[in-house]
């Protein structure tokens, strides 16, 4: 694959790609979910959740994270939720509802985290924790599932409360960073290394 590089790092690489495509099918997806098209949204927006999964473990496993592929998968991140947020209001609302009292809770803790990104760093928040992407993948079953067979409410509330888990250690991790990085685990990594290096 041809390379090519912005500020040092090489950004042709498949994760980039997926990345990519997560992007540009978004707005294919919209189209679907506001002309009513149920199957056919599910069928792409499970097209674009796997699409995150694959991006991020090629990129951990094959080593080739770098800033620029954080912040666009954080960006194709937020168009998936979105799209998620805009399918479940159109398609899935009436299941939802009953139990919206801690999915509220959990939309405010997410917008709250890219607010504090965008305040502190004035940037996409390109980190991804390791309670972030657990609950990335919580949240990506349970819409699979929603669409696919049902709505289960065990799995629903699996999913928030590890959303809120997640992105509150995110908050709390932008607060103690001097920039954002690729490769952050979580706040535990983070105050043991802000330690060792004060020492």
């Amino acid at each position: 694959m041809r390379k090519i590089t912005v500020k040092g790092e090489n950004i042709l690489n498949v994760p980039n790609l997926l990345s990519l495509y997560r992007l540009a099918i978004s707005p294919f997806i919209l189209y679907l979910v506001l002309s009513g098209q149920e199957k056919l949204f599910a069928v792409f927006f499970c097209i674009s959740l796997i699409s995150d999964v694959l991006d991020g473990n090629i990129a951990r496993i094959f080593k080739l994270q770098t800033r620029f592929g954080a912040a666009l998968d954080n960006l194709a991140d937020i168009c998936t939720y979105i799209l998620a947020f805009i399918g479940i209001f159109i398609f899935k609302w009436d299941d939802i509802n009953p139990h919206s009292w801690i999915f509220y809770p959990f939309l405010i803790v997410l917008l709250l985290s890219y607010i504090v990104a965008y305040v502190r760093f004035h940037k996409i928040p390109g980190l991804h924790l390791y309670t972030v992407v657990t609950s990335g993948y919580a949240q990506g079953i349970f819409i699979f599932i929603l669409f696919a067979s049902g709505f289960y409410a065990w799995l629903f509330y699996t999913a928030v409360i590890l959303g809120i888990i997640g992105y509150t250690e995110k908050i709390m991790v932008l607060m103690r960073l001097d920039d954002i990085r690729p490769g952050v685990k979580g706040l535990y990594w983070l105050i043991k290394k802000q330690k060792e290096k004060a020492e």
